[in-house]
């Protein structure tokens, strides 16, 4: 489910705050690229997804860091036996630009995973004009991980 944009700021993307007069709307922070690597981890386990996890009917996930989301579902993960691997992320959008905040992006998602940062891919992508995203109403991510079980 791609959120749109709401007016305000900071937009929260990969744990990272980027400064700017607009954020994800969402129940939690809205970060888009936690919540598709958080999806894409439980995913890989079998372990359902992010809604079972955090339902956004809990007000306890209210304004959640997504951060702290990923980190207890890794450990999910982890509990049921199975480390990451690597994670791929695509973010479409027009705005913002991914490269500039790509690094940052890149250590706070690995700190997450308990990987190294060389084992974590994020790039961004546009919409060419198209659709919502390309008229800047939001934006998609798509996310891959890859476990090991031990």
């Amino acid at each position: 489910d791609p959120p749109r944009f709401a007016p305000g700021g900071p937009l929260v993307l990969g744990g990272t705050a980027i400064r700017g007069d607009v954020h994800l709307h969402g129940h939690s922070d809205g970060d888009a690229i936690a919540h598709a690597v958080t999806d894409a981890v439980l995913g890989a386990a079998a372990l359902g997804d992010i809604g079972e996890m955090f339902a956004d009917t809990d007000d306890a996930n209210k304004g959640r860091d997504s951060i702290d989301m990923l980190s207890r579902a890794v450990a999910r993960v982890r509990d049921a036996g199975w480390i990451v691997g690597q994670v791929d992320v695509v973010v479409i959008a027009e705005m913002p630009k991914i490269a500039p905040h790509r690094d940052a992006m890149r250590v706070r998602i690995a700190g997450s995973l308990g990987v190294d940062t060389s084992d974590v891919s994020i790039k961004g992508k546009t919409n060419e004009g198209m659709g919502f995203i390309g008229r800047g109403e939001g934006i998609a991510c798509f996310a891959t991980a890859t476990l090991v079980h031990v």
